[in-house]
């Protein structure tokens, strides 16, 4: 039995935990309201002048624009993929289905730098030139694991008997999948569009191989952290990108502790 003791010391550590994680971000959501282009704490007032001078920069809304589209891209062939892999590995047995999983999941196992610097290597020996669509690539790559990750875990927990219910009322495999599977399995579907989205939004290292000319916000940010020059409008994209981020993350949350599906 835990004495009171304890009990404040785990809740110190906790709360030890949570200081450690969010007072950066607390730091750059002050720093985004800064009136001052210097950044020292206490701040010297409040101000919404560097969100006007980041949203006028066509730099940045060229940036966010294509890290939207890269990220939106990669979702939609990621929930394809994806949920067609979790389909095929749960219902058939086939030779190698233990080998197609595992080379399913491998990539979000992978370091980031690993896997653009073979993207990389690919897109060279096969001399395709660097674009969005690379970008696209190398952002499906680990996004397809996150849907296939949430969509086979719902058809797990599936009683195969609905389907058979349905068919043996004279439902055909389509009329079944769409009336009763994707109901069932709608909420893990779009939990893990929402995190793939998230994930594919802000990063960077597989962005900064797969991009060639192409520049979007994460690395906009890193370009301008180097020169040192506009932090200022680097902290306002960086909470552009926190909330661009969280409130999927927030979403995909609520809808994976959501009983059921949510198709009618």
């Amino acid at each position: 039995m835990e004495t009171g003791f304890a009990k404040i010391a785990l809740r110190a550590w906790v709360v030890l935990v949570v200081l450690f994680l969010f007072a950066p971000i607390a730091l750059i959501l002050g720093y985004a309201f800064n009136a001052s282009n210097i950044q020292t704490w206490p701040i010297a007032g409040l101000s919404l002048r560097w969100f006007g001078s980041a949203f006028a920069n066509e730099e940045i809304r060229t940036a966010l624009v294509l890290s939207l589209k890269a990220s939106l891209i990669a979702t939609s062939i990621a929930v394809v993929l994806g949920s067609a892999a979790a389909f095929a590995v749960h219902r058939f047995q086939f030779f190698g289905k233990e080998t197609v999983s595992f080379a399913v999941v491998l990539p979000i196992a992978l370091p980031g730098i690993i896997t653009g610097m073979a993207l990389n290597s690919f897109f060279v020996f096969w001399g395709i030139g660097l674009s969005i669509w690379t970008i696209v690539i190398g952002h499906a790559t680990f996004c397809i694991v996150i849907v296939y990750n949430n969509v086979i875990a719902r058809l797990r927990r599936v009683p195969m008997s609905l389907e058979e219910a349905s068919m043996d009322l004279g439902a055909d495999q389509w009329r079944t999948f769409r009336r009763v599977t994707l109901p069932m399995i709608s909420t893990a579907l779009v939990a893990g569009a929402l995190l793939a989205f998230a994930l594919s939004f802000d990063e960077v290292i597989v962005t900064t191989f797969t991009a060639g000319a192409q520049n979007t916000l994460p690395l906009w940010i890193f370009g301008a952290i180097r020169l040192g020059q506009r932090l200022p409008e680097v902290n306002v994209v960086v909470l552009v990108i926190m909330a661009v981020t969280f409130l999927p993350v927030m979403l995909a949350y609520r809808l994976t502790h959501q009983g059921g599906g949510m198709l009618k």
